[in-house]
């Protein structure tokens, strides 16, 4: 998601020439989730919305695993692809708006506290510089990333194109937990 902080582990070779271009013509790489396929191995089909990304931090570890960040920028839609002689998809995209700065109402503070924890779990693995609680693209955006949710639920979120909406539908998976668990009794 736009904003969004991504760690990879680089081992396959399409994806370490893929970042090897990302650097040498200062350009990123689109980021989509999986719909049919896996992420290792031959190549993926992937749902039709997904954001591009450019790598902020990279290094390498003691194996030779090539390590990097990637930040979210703009979410796109796919028009069309093609899997290059490695095996890497490739495509051409149509970049969408950028959503509106929506500020955060107070029937959302129980989502900005629910993210406050989570964040504090996370902050082991990798942590956001800045927190943006009261922007509704932030937050949504954030908990799309770091809920455990079914691939095309995350796609679903990700293809909205308010952020209010976002946070409505988050708030109904909230809801949804709560009736689950008898929390709401």
């Amino acid at each position: 998601m736009p904003g969004g902080l991504m760690p990879l582990r680089i081992f396959e070779r399409r994806y370490i020439d893929m970042v090897r271009n990302c650097f040498r013509e200062e350009t990123g790489f689109g980021v989509c989730i999986v719909k049919e396929g896996g992420e290792v191995g031959g190549a993926a089909t992937p749902y039709p919305y997904g954001t591009y990304a450019r790598i902020v931090d990279w290094d390498q570890d003691d194996s030779g695993l090539l390590l990097i960040v990637a930040k979210g920028e703009q979410k796109f839609r796919i028009v069309e692809t093609e899997v290059d002689g490695t095996g890497l998809l490739q495509g051409v995209v149509e970049l969408l708006p950028v959503e509106p700065t929506t500020t955060v109402a107070g029937e959302y503070d129980f989502l900005k506290d629910a993210l406050e924890q989570i964040l504090e779990q996370v902050a082991a693995s990798f942590e956001y510089p800045e927190h943006h609680l009261n922007d509704a693209l932030w937050l949504g955006s954030r908990f799309v990333e770091l809920l455990p949710l079914s691939a095309e639920l995350r796609h679903e979120l990700l293809s909205m194109d308010q952020p209010i909406d976002r946070l409505d539908a988050i708030a109904e998976v909230f809801s949804a937990i709560a009736k689950y668990s008898g929390e709401d009794e």
